[in-house]
């Protein structure tokens, strides 16, 4: 399916297998603990031995953010800063015992915060101030909303950014960076408009105001990382059940 959606390149393309045992066993306060340990192992692996300048990630949940995105902050001795396009701050931690789902651990583990294993093997860590969350709209509970005050994460919502990218530009420009890794989760997205994401929260970002921001981020800056995470292909799915109830060939 991503094969198709994706945009032809003339760039590398590498592939991170994935276990697709669904039996996952929850261990540390994390689901599919052993399965994440190797998979981020061996997403490191790849990109090393590649040793790319930039990296486009497309496919899986929002963790596959945090080994390419750490890599790149080593790559570029923190030179870096992150815009994370997302409803969800994703700074859950395994202790909290309310979610076990990495996913929503992901921007903790880039800041080096979370499951002491998984953390020590990752290339570099994001200071928090080099953050930035935009479309944030669904914090889940009050210990969520503590936390990103207590990292200091800032954040735009979706009508701060509904007419122009002014506001992320200007944090940009302070931090006095020249590279940018963006994370772009399809749950920010308006499900009115469309239902792409694993997550469907109201009043999200329209299409061309996330194409608009990511875009006029390019002209201002080195972007170096670009995730497009959480893609839910509900209607091919739909599809493929419905196919497999009529008497076709088999």
């Amino acid at each position: 399916m991503l094969n198709f959606l994706a945009p032809e390149t003339k760039n590398q393309t590498l592939t991170v297998p994935v276990s697709d045992n669904i039996n996952r066993i929850e261990e540390n306060g994390i689901l599919g603990y052993k399965e994440i340990l190797k998979q981020r192992k061996d997403a490191l692996k790849i990109i090393e031995e590649a040793n790319p300048d930039k990296i486009a990630v497309l496919g899986g949940e929002c963790s596959v953010s945090v080994v390419p995105f750490t890599y790149l902050a080593k790559k570029y001795n923190n030179d870096i800063a992150i815009v994370w396009i997302d409803a969800h701050p994703d700074i859950t931690l395994p202790e909290d015992k309310t979610y076990n789902g990495y996913h929503a651990m992901a921007v903790s583990a880039i800041t080096g915060k979370g499951d002491e294993k998984i953390i020590a093997e990752l290339p570099a860590k994001i200071n928090t101030d080099r953050i930035l969350f935009v479309g944030l709209r669904d914090w889940e509970r009050q210990q969520i909303k503590d936390r990103q005050k207590e990292y200091g994460i800032k954040h735009l919502t979706s009508a701060e950014v509904s007419q122009d990218s002014k506001k992320i530009i200007e944090w940009l420009k302070a931090l006095n960076t020249r590279h940018v890794a963006i994370h772009f989760d399809m749950d920010v997205l308006d499900p009115k408009e469309i239902i792409a994401a694993v997550g469907v929260v109201q009043n999200g970002m329209k299409i061309n105001e996330v194409v608009r921001v990511i875009n006029d981020i390019a002209k201002e800056f080195d972007i170096v990382g670009l995730t497009v995470a959480e893609p839910m292909p509900r209607i091919a799915i739909k599809l493929k059940n419905m196919l497999e109830k009529l008497p076709l060939m088999k």
